[in-house]
């Protein structure tokens, strides 16, 4: 069953009604990217073995646990700017630049999988700037370095984990 669209009505809060949409289809992705990360960060919590067992348990619970927060901003912040957001796994799905991990990796693969995908996100995020910058939009460019921060230094803890 598909619900029906509303258009927004009544804003005026200085961001036009199409510079709004953009945001909003911007954000979309960014909140698509974030459910699959979050996603794919509690499956390796749930699943990760091996001899770093429980740093990796506890981080990836650390890492899906701040990631869970963060997706009520994005999607709140979507609302405020006056539209639906996405919240079912086949908008995800189409809307991701992140692809779902199948099976259970070695713990190694799960690390280097999550700095992929931390950094994907930080690239959907970052891609929003010009659009929001444009549209003078502070609170939207304020979730977006928020969400930059944090992505960028947990890809780069994941990547450290990495090295010899």
């Amino acid at each position: 069953m598909k619900a029906k669209t509303k258009k927004p009505a009544g804003i005026d809060i200085g961001i036009s009604a199409t510079d709004r949409a953009k945001i909003a289809q911007g954000l979309s992705k960014l909140l698509a990217d974030s459910y699959t990360l979050y996603l794919m960060t509690h499956n390796f919590h749930w699943n990760v073995t091996g001899p770093q067992f429980n740093a990796l348990h506890n981080m990836f619970m650390e890492q899906y646990t701040e990631q869970w927060n963060a997706l009520d901003i994005i999607a709140e912040r979507i609302r405020a700017l006056g539209h639906p957001a996405p919240g079912t796994y086949k908008e995800f799905v189409k809307l991701a630049s992140i692809k779902e991990v199948e099976g259970v990796p070695k713990a190694n693969d799960m690390i280097k999988l999550l700095v992929a995908a931390q950094e994907a996100t930080a690239r959907t995020a970052r891609e929003l700037f010009p659009v929001v910058d444009k549209a003078n939009d502070q609170p939207t460019a304020d979730v977006l370095t928020q969400r930059l921060e944090v992505h960028e230094k947990t890809a780069w803890m994941l990547r450290s984990l990495l090295e010899d």
